[in-house]
């Protein structure tokens, strides 16, 4: 079977090892010829998480890459999503299967990754999202994990799971789009923090993080037409474990690079640089993160949700609250019933 990779990142290239390595598919991966990723990857078949076959094709041409395959898979920054939705349906791609490998939430308007992709190409392609639990360098050692395949369509959602499920990956089938792609992003936002927790030696709260974020993650996911359970599966709670307390994990490594570039800036006086000490913690290009907790905000003031824990990452990150002070802030709110669904 041909498949294209729409990428040449961490993700995209675990992408484009698996279906050539475990599902032997002819692949096709597609990248901006000026990126250092295509271009070090298409030179090497390496990148420093994995080595491609060499049966793996390279192309710079996105016309190319969508008749190469049915079923596309994109793995690129979420961010740059509305922009390349836009040149992809350029192309005017017909009866495709685009299969979303990525994780966040447009930082300025809270869409969801599906739900750009949907409004630019024809009604003639399916999409669906796959997420979950999962590093690059330790699934291609052969490190198995579970994942989850959701989208409105459930023909393309069964399609998908059918001809890409192993003995490596295991696929489930989620009911709940909104759920999924909310919560695959916000536990990047609650990565970040786990970090911050890890920098400041207080990984024992890490506990809490997960029973305590994961509940205003799921109360969001109901306010916007989810199901609450969806929070506590794979894609959300199942990944966010992975991250809390993976050295892989580049969220939860931005969040306590973070916390200790604060500290050392508050020991030497130097002076407050706002969201700019935010953005120099290391990692930060791999951090989706930092756009989530932006979105996250948006969104909980939308449907009027209370998210104590992502706001104060976004206070973090975008306000330059002290991360000790943001802690103290959590413990010093109000006592409350533990749920109220």
């Amino acid at each position: 079977m041909k498949v294209t990779i729409l990428g040449c990142g961490r993700w995209a290239s675990f992408h484009a090892w698996y279906q050539s390595t475990v599902l032997h598919n002819d692949v096709l991966v597609c990248g901006q010829a000026s990126s250092p990723h295509y271009i070090g990857l298409s030179a090497t078949r390496k990148n420093e998480y994995l080595e491609l076959p060499a049966a793996v094709s390279f192309t710079s041409d996105l016309k190319t890459a969508l008749q190469h395959a049915r079923y596309i898979i994109i793995s690129i920054s979420a961010q740059g999503m509305p922009s390349f939705s836009k040149e992809i349906a350029e192309q005017k791609p017909k009866n495709k299967t685009f299969v979303l490998c990525m994780k966040g939430i447009i930082d300025e308007t809270g869409q969801r990754l599906s739900e750009v992709l949907s409004a630019e190409i024809g009604k003639s392609n399916r999409i669906v999202v796959w997420v979950g639990p999962g590093h690059a360098q330790e699934l291609s050692k052969g490190m198995p994990n579970i994942m989850v395949i959701d989208g409105t369509d459930r023909a393309a959602v069964a399609d998908v799971i059918a001809k890409f499920k192993s003995k490596l990956i295991r696929l489930y089938e989620g009911d709940d789009i909104i759920g999924v792609e909310i919560g695959a992003a916000a536990k990047n936002v609650l990565g970040i923090t786990a970090g911050m927790l890890d920098g400041a030696g207080l990984t024992s709260l890490k506990g809490a993080l997960m029973a305590r974020g994961v509940y205003e993650v799921a109360n969001l996911i109901v306010a916007m037409g989810g199901s609450k359970m969806t929070a506590y599966g794979i894609s959300h709670l199942g990944d966010f474990e992975a991250t809390l307390f993976s050295q892989n994990s580049h969220n939860r490594a931005y969040g306590e690079n973070l916390y200790k570039e604060r500290k050392r800036a508050k020991a030497s006086n130097s002076p407050s640089q706002g969201e700019g000490v935010a953005r120099s913690a290391g990692v930060v290009g791999l951090a989706e993160g930092i756009a989530t907790a932006k979105a996250l905000k948006l969104l909980a003031k939308r449907y009027n949700v209370d998210m104590p824990i992502c706001d104060i990452c976004y206070r973090v990150l975008y306000e330059n609250m002290d991360p000790d002070k943001a802690l103290a802030e959590l413990f010093a709110r109000g006592t409350k019933k533990e749920f109220r669904f």
